[in-house]
């Protein structure tokens, strides 16, 4: 349910300047990066321009949702600007836009990230209605502020990747030059600004390879220091005092420590780089349960937390990697058992017919986790502060890891929680057993980690994965071989989703071929069938497929 935060009327040209600032103001206050904003504050100029009418007609309202910005214009329809230039760029920069030429309106949406700060939006309102009108002038000069301050970040990403002088110097005359440019002009740096995530992935891939490398050549050491403590507590070694005895013990068991961290820095730098393979084998999930429990049991707070399995009938077997499987658990129960002080931890194994996976479910009676920094655990190295939590040391990799690798089996990891009362932590698996249901699939889409996201999603279910970088790619390996269905980003190059769409439509092979959208935008902004790629689950994705399918069969 979205909220509205302000209404402006475009009565004359210096309204124009007016919403262009309305809406880098709360894009900033929403939590927006920096590039994002003059994004949307450069959407607004574009369509406000377009949308101007002299008698006063048009109005833009400006709200805000859970999950996004929603910025609407309402102009006469007389105007027939649907598909203008203006509008069309604005397009490029939002994450939605919607027209509706019979009545004049057009609605774009941008989302928000997962990280912002929450704001009460009657606070907003009273911020903004303190804004004080801007002339062209002071416009002009905000937007050459932006300019300078996107140069100097694209300078410092310049030096990080240790790019030539020259390179540089070329990229400084171009920005320089586009700061007497018109608002297009402006539209067009950013289309240049959007070339640098390239050489950004290339970074991240360096960083990949490096925390591989390391962690790789840690191994070694490591192994050599576990093996000695070995010769020297082991049989026909020379006999130690007791006290020694301890001493190289504490160091075996160190040793042991650190190389199942560096164990888990590995796997997941090669899920990062999308090298980790697991090795699908038939688990005894029962056997699996009751070696975790027996060995953790022990930890378990010294009688005052019990720690319980159960495992179903219908999961009584499954098809997955179960050295993967097996640390998944062990780091789920591990933290369930770390941040528990009495109660219980009960490991639950059952099978979600309906979406064909099995899902593992770990929940405790702990300290619980603030609503707000559920996700937040997720990412490397984090630890949510607290008393428990000074006292149980840890790296911060754990869920990391586990979320990383359950994605590499094509499955997901999902946690509730509720600050006080406990966790729940629920990890999905395809249950890999009986034959695909789907022959062939395409995933169509620029972005390589969720090509092989919604390829290890689509394990087990889809006989043949087919992936493209882009609409033409995608349209070429269709009229060679025909998928069953496709899935289908909005945003790629050369061919964008909708026009590849349009091509199929056109092909009277490919017409019929059913299509899944994916997109970054919001799938209640639209009316076609579509989906967010924000926190995507296997389930709802094949959910999709299915009704697609079921569509074309029907």
């Amino acid at each position: 349910m979205s909220e509205e935060l302000l209404r402006v009327r475009l009565t004359g040209h210096q309204d124009v300047f007016a919403i262009r600032r309305v809406g880098r103001e709360i894009a900033e206050r929403v939590g927006l990066r920096s590039q994002d904003q003059i994004r949307v504050a450069t959407a607004l100029s574009e369509v406000g321009r377009e949308a101007f009418s002299a008698d006063g007609n048009t109005s833009v309202i400006f709200s805000v949702d859970d999950d996004n910005v929603i910025i609407t214009v309402d102009y006469p329809p007389a105007l027939g600007i649907g598909a203008s230039a203006g509008v069309v760029l604005a397009g490029r920069l939002v994450d939605l836009i919607t027209i509706d030429e019979a009545v004049g309106h057009i609605t774009m949406t941008k989302g928000l990230p997962y990280n912002r700060p929450v704001t009460d939006p009657k606070v907003l309102r009273a911020q903004l209605a303190h804004l004080a009108p801007v002339t062209a002038l002071e416009e002009l000069r905000e937007q050459n502020r932006e300019l300078a301050q996107t140069l100097e970040e694209v300078l410092r990403l310049n030096a990080e990747l240790e790019e030539t002088n020259q390179g540089v110097l070329a990229l400084y005359n171009q920005l320089s030059a586009e700061l007497e440019e018109t608002n297009r002009g402006v539209v067009a740096l950013y289309g240049e600004l959007d070339e640098k995530s390239t050489r950004l992935r290339e970074a991240s891939d360096a960083r990949k390879r490096f925390w591989a490398t390391v962690s790789h050549e840690l191994r070694t050491p490591l192994n050599s220091i576990i093996g000695l403590v070995r010769l020297m507590l082991g049989p026909g070694a020379e006999p130690l005092a007791e006290e020694q005895i301890h001493q190289v013990s504490l160091i075996g068991r160190s040793g042991e420590t650190l190389l199942g961290l560096v164990d888990e820095l590995l796997d997941m730098a090669k899920a990062e780089a999308g090298r980790l393979e697991p090795h699908a084998s038939l688990i005894d999930v029962v056997a699996l349960a009751e070696q975790l429990a027996s060995v953790m049991r022990p930890s378990a707070g010294g009688g005052e937390v019990t720690l319980e399995v159960e495992v179903t009938e219908a999961a009584r077997e499954i098809v997955a990697d179960e050295v993967m499987l097996t640390r998944i658990l062990r780091n789920l129960l591990s933290n369930a058992l770390k941040f528990t002080e009495r109660g219980s931890v009960r490991l639950l194994a059952d099978l979600d017919t309906a979406a064909g996976e099995v899902v593992f479910t770990v929940a405790d009676t702990g300290i619980g986790i603030p609503a707000a920094r559920i996700e937040q655990v997720f990412e490397e190295f984090y630890q949510v502060p607290g008393p428990i939590q000074v006292r149980a040391k840890g790296t911060g990799l754990g869920l990391p890891y586990a979320r990383r690798v359950a994605e590499a089996l094509g499955g997901g990891l999902e946690l509730r929680s509720e600050e006080g009362t406990g966790t729940t932590a629920v990890l999905r698996l395809p249950h890999g057993l009986g034959s695909p249901e789907i022959d062939r699939v395409l995933i169509a889409d620029d972005d390589a980690d969720f090509r092989a996201l919604a390829g290890r999603m689509l394990a087990g279910v889809a006989a043949n994965v087919d992936e493209a970088t882009d609409g033409a790619e995608a349209l070429a390996l269709m009229r060679a071989n025909p998928p069953d269905v496709v899935l289908v980003d909005l945003m790629m190059p050369r061919l964008d989703g909708t026009a590849l769409r349009q091509h199929m439509a056109e092909d009277e092979t490919l017409r019929g071929v059913p299509v899944v959208t994916v997109t970054h935008g919001s799938p209640e902004q639209s009316t076609d069938a579509i989906l967010s790629k924000r926190g995507l689950r296997r389930d709802v994705l094949l959910a999709a497929v299915r009704a697609a399918l079921d569509g074309r069969n029907a």
